[in-house]
């Protein structure tokens, strides 16, 4: 099941314009599913016969098979895969509209441990393909069209892959292993409760609502925000850090020890179709370019007047940020933004709405943040949004309809080449956010607005860049001190200079900041993640250069970008952009856009 950003394509109306009724805030599952949760059983046999079916080829494969038959099983594969995504989905989905509801919790479980076992039917197909010679290899991928990429991609994992029985067992240990050991740390961490005294009155409340007090106006109150979420994590730091260290150390078992990849990281990069050296390049200039945004903070303090600026204020509002946005006005900033840029993406992102393929009313239970979910080449993507009319809300939704387009772009492609690789999947949202604060930005006369307009756009790139990129080098840290013995503590020194590397003196850091790791669930989950999103914000920040220096032109190859979905390595579709994701060079100018967005924001100091 993936949950990745982005699929299809008609032609609608643009919002802006009348229109009869106001945009949609609740989603549509019957597009997918009536109601599998009374149907799981009928629904999963037919699976099975279809698995079933698959499974009868198991002893006629052979490396000369006839192209076509082995066209004719790839079409099989991806009917049954498309079909079980569209099942992991609507469980998803009705869990997300409700975390607290014990039916949508129940197909959830149901769902994913049955197609985990249907997939390990099906694990034989994949095996058998590695194992077919170089010749016979090319023949296959000469006649497979769309499918190349993925067979290609398979064949990319054959030295890291173990025999069937093995992977089975990791397939099925995982669900119970890895999997669960996770799912402790959200329900363990979800569970916290905090108390913050608020205008003379003791609140009682969850990590979100605390978190809104994160960049309130008022400075004590911020410090205080921060104070009681790192007393809490610092007062579970014994068992947070026990779940780490065994995610990490189940992270080493299998990937170093059992499948041999060259690092931990390695074992990320090579599924993400990156070589280390463009990671390394990427880091590298990250780091070196920390100083952009030391330079950026000090600004910021004098703006907003914070004395002293530290780690506290960094996220700190600036004074005239009070405005909120009504729903229907948010639609309409976005996608008359995106039409500005090309109108093909907003056709695209204007019929998430009219086909009610979004949530974005804010509801008791409802799963926190933000996501798009692209399912299957051909059904518009759910967006799932927490909509309270702040102007972050409008960058999310930006962001959230670029990961729609993104895979709509890409709906002729296969159910299992339309899906980008993760560092390119931010592309198409990351984009989407740039082409409308350049919007509201080119528009606005106030010279408040404009300089608030900068904060935000810099705050977000901080947090998306430079942090994300910082998690990962705390990461690769930390993997190996767990793998000579570190303990909570000594990770937490480790945090703590990686903090005080990032913000130099610009911004002192206080020492509960040491806990911040315990806090970041794409640590515990998903290993060496982060770094996708530097990549994608920074590719994105060099190729809106190239769209302010080339004009209308830079279009049509974007769209070609975005319409390659996952077709290609991430190497050749970049390539065609003409950028080489191992040169610093190209990683730099990225960060020649941030610094011309901080000069921009000094000169709106009078």
């Amino acid at each position: 099941m993936k949950r990745t950003a982005a699929p299809h394509r008609s032609i609608q109306p643009a919002l802006g314009r009348a229109r009869a009724s106001a945009p949609s805030d609740r989603w549509d599952l019957s597009h997918l599913f009536k109601r599998p949760d009374h149907d799981i059983d009928r629904l999963t046999k037919d699976f099975e016969r279809r698995v079933g079916r698959f499974e009868s080829w198991r002893k006629r494969l052979r490396p000369d098979l006839p192209s076509q038959l082995f066209l004719n099983l790839l079409k099989q594969s991806e009917a049954i895969a498309a079909d079980s995504n569209k099942l992991g989905a609507y469980a998803y989905l009705w869990f997300s509209e409700n975390t607290q509801n014990p039916r949508a919790r129940a197909l959830k479980a149901t769902v994913e441990e049955r197609l985990t076992a249907l997939h390990n039917r099906l694990l034989f197909f994949d095996l058998w393909w590695q194992s077919v010679d170089e010749a016979n290899a090319a023949r296959l991928l000469d006649a497979s069209g769309d499918f190349r990429y993925h067979l290609e991609s398979i064949r990319r994992f054959k030295a890291y892959t173990l025999s069937e029985p093995e992977e089975k067992v990791i397939n099925l240990k995982t669900v119970t292993g890895r999997s669960a050991v996770n799912t402790l740390y959200d329900v363990l961490t979800n569970g916290f409760t905090f108390t913050l005294t608020v205008n003379g009155r003791k609140k009682t409340l969850s990590r979100e609502q605390l978190s809104t007090y994160l960049r309130n106006p008022n400075p004590r109150l911020r410090e205080a925000a921060y104070r009681e979420l790192y007393r809490v994590f610092d007062a579970n730091h014994d068992i947070l850090g026990e779940i780490y260290a065994t995610l990490v150390k189940d992270w080493k078992g299998e990937n170093l020890e059992l499948r041999k990849y060259a690092s931990p990281m390695n074992a990320r990069n090579v599924g993400n179709d990156i070589p280390d050296e463009a990671t390394s390049a990427l880091l590298a200039v990250c780091a070196g370019n920390a100083g952009v945004f030391q330079e950026y903070f000090r600004l910021k303090a004098r703006i907003c007047k914070v004395t002293p600026m530290n780690r506290f204020h960094i996220y700190a509002p600036h004074p005239a940020d009070r405005k909120r946005y009504r729903y229907a006005d948010a639609v309409r900033m976005v996608l008359d933004a995106y039409r500005s840029f090309s109108p093909q993406l907003a056709d695209l992102a204007r019929r998430v709405f009219d086909e009610r393929h979004i949530d974005a009313r804010t509801q008791p239970g409802k799963l926190s943040g933000a996501y798009c979910y692209s399912i299957v080449p051909g059904v518009t993507p759910y967006v799932l949004l927490n909509y309270t009319g702040e102007a972050r809300d409008v960058a999310t939704l930006a962001h959230e309809l670029g990961h729609a387009v993104h895979g709509m772009m890409a709906e002729r492609h296969t159910a299992f080449t339309f899906h980008s690789t993760l560092p390119l999947a931010e592309t198409a949202s990351v984009f989407g956010e740039r082409i409308l604060s350049d919007a509201l930005t080119a528009q606005e006369r106030n010279r408040s607005v404009k300089q608030g307009l900068l904060l935000a756009q810099l705050d977000d790139i901080y947090a998306t860049v430079l942090r994300q990129a910082y998690f990962v080098l705390f990461e690769q840290r930390a993997h190996d001190m767990i793998a000579h013995g570190a303990t909570a503590e000594d990770l937490a020194a480790a945090y703590q200079a990686n903090l005080r590397e990032q913000f130099g003196k610009a911004v002192p850091v206080p020492a509960l900041f040491r806990w911040e790791w315990l806090t970041i669930p794409h640590l515990f989950g998903s290993p060496f993640y982060c770094y996708a999103y530097s990549f994608g914000n920074l590719l994105v920040l060099a190729l809106y250069h190239m769209y302010k220096q080339q004009g209308p032109a830079f279009v049509p190859q974007y769209l070609a970008l975005l319409a390659a979905g996952g077709s290609q390595s991430p190497d050749s579709i970049l390539a065609h952009m003409g950028v080489d994701m191992r040169d610093k060079a190209f990683w730099q100018s990225g960060f020649n856009t941030i610094k011309h967005m901080v000069e921009d924001l000094e000169q709106t100091i009078v």
